[in-house]
């Protein structure tokens, strides 16, 4: 006879072990299948964003600016280091220890949850007694069957038509995570975020790079003028990023990768690279799901179709992350992952889109929350703006890191927080205060007349929200 359970939840990233963590915690009978192995063959929960995405890359972004630091920047503080050298094999080995401490983290989790924990596929067999069976295609097979069912699949990345990822030459985001050796030359098709990220840890190491978007502006959902200055910190930085590319024949060889492509201007370029960066979107993974078992509906772009709470079309099954609809952020799935559990529970999980902030993890970091300038004006609102630069801010001063600024928008009537937008140091952790801010309906002045610590970075958000109504006190 099968194990049964409560709720099982298939796919153990983000969205899925805190979906399992959580359902644990209202009294639930849970088990979580995940798929991901370790180098050696062993359990690796966590998903894309443990394994080969928001851990690992955060962990080389940091060895890659202590670089960097120390080649370009030690000096100015007084500090003599001679002949500094990388060693890339050291580098990748400290970020795959912090990945597998992640993965370690999530399995201690589940134990201390008495969540259930397979390591295989899971897929559906079809409808039973009072839920589904659910198989498991690990290094044994075997059936459980469930009450409710939260599907966290995840996503896959894109590859470009007609140019296979072979993870040597031509890399996803995996491939560009394990690279073995500094190129001397590397491409990158997408601007993205993982385009921008991968590229400034190998640009700092030494790479010679240049990233082609085929778009004609640079990151088109970030507010116009927080792109711009990004932009210009990263040409001052020797990061090549050509905009209005169109990219033609790729020719993938033995001693590297030949990118043809016609620039903005209409001329004909050859781009000859070591390796090749491809990330130009991802797709929801639903590869070996079976949902035709049970008549789950998916969309044409291959995600799970689901309403406003997570439901799919069938009864008692729910799709979290960035197998369904939405930003592909881990922590949209996380919220997601707890809101389903709590409906489950009867109760009323909430994710708040507006709200739900996102971060570039470059130097300078991008983050923002809410609305752009441009969608303000697209959409007729009145409202008003109020910018402080980092220039002006003692502890970026101090800390040696002036670029970029804090940007705010709010309704120009009622003063409500609509949109804050940063370019600069640290702003990956400045950008909760907006979120919280903006969770709560807070006003511009509501910032404004808060006391923040001195001196902080947090003050040019202060000063930002000032500036609303032209008072800043430091500019």
């Amino acid at each position: 006879m099968s194990k049964q359970f409560d709720v099982v939840v298939i796919g153990g990233g983000p969205g899925g072990y805190i979906a399992a963590i959580r359902a644990a915690q209202l009294g639930f009978q849970v088990a979580c299948i995940d798929e991901w192995k370790n180098a050696a063959g062993g359990p690796a929960p966590g998903g894309t964003c443990t394994n080969v995405g928001c851990i690992p890359s955060k962990a080389l972004l940091q060895s890659s600016e202590h670089f960097e630091h120390a080649n370009h920047h030690f000096a100015e503080h007084g500090i003599t280091a001679k002949d500094v050298k990388m060693d890339v094999a050291k580098m990748i080995a400290r970020k795959d220890n912090v990945v597998k401490q992640n993965n370690d983290g999530i399995l201690y989790l589940f134990k201390k949850n008495k969540v259930t924990f397979f390591h295989g596929r899971g897929s559906f067999a079809g409808k039973a007694e009072g839920g589904y069976t659910i198989n498991v295609a690990g290094k044994t097979e075997e059936a459980i069957t469930a009450k409710q069912v939260i599907i966290a699949t995840g996503s896959n990345a894109r590859a470009l038509p007609g140019t296979p990822f072979d993870e040597v030459n031509v890399l996803s985001n995996d491939g560009a995570l394990r690279v073995g050796a500094v190129p001397k030359k590397l491409a990158l098709i997408g601007s993205g975020v993982i385009g921008l990220e991968m590229g400034s840890v190998w640009r700092r190491l030494g790479a010679d790079v240049t990233i082609l978007e085929g778009l004609p502006t640079f990151l088109g959902a970030v507010d116009e003028q927080i792109a711009k200055e990004a932009k210009k910190a990263f040409d001052k930085q020797g990061l090549k990023i050509e905009l209005g590319v169109k990219v033609g024949e790729i020719v993938n060889g033995k001693k590297g990768v030949t990118v043809n492509y016609t620039n903005a201007k209409g001329e004909a370029i050859v781009l000859d690279a070591d390796k090749l960066i491809v990330s130009i979107g991802r797709v929801p993974n639903t590869i070996g799901l079976n949902a035709e078992a049970i008549g789950l509906a998916v969309d044409e772009r291959g995600a799970i179709v689901v309403d406003g709470d997570c439901k799919t079309n069938v009864p008692g099954v729910w799709a979290v992350g960035d197998v369904v609809r939405g930003p592909m952020l881990a922590h949209k799935a996380e919220e997601e992952g707890v809101a389903v559990a709590e409906r489950i529970a009867g109760q009323h999980g909430h994710v708040n889109f507006n709200t739900i902030p996102w971060v570039i993890y470059t130097s300078p970091e991008i983050a923002w929350v809410g609305r752009t300038e441009q969608q303000l004006k697209a959409d007729g609102v009145a409202y008003k703006a109020g910018t402080f630069p980092f220039l002006a801010n003692g502890r970026a001063r101090a800390l040696g890191d002036t670029t970029g600024m804090v940007k705010f928008l709010a309704d120009a009537t009622t003063d409500e927080i609509l949109g804050v937008h940063m370019v600069g140091p640290q702003v990956s952790e400045l950008i909760s205060e907006a979120v919280v801010a903006m969770e709560f309906k807070a006003s511009a002045e509501d910032i404004a007349r808060i006391c923040h610590a001195h001196p902080s970075l947090s003050e040019a958000t202060k000063e930002a929200a000032l500036a609303v109504d032209k008072r800043t006190l430091n500019f």
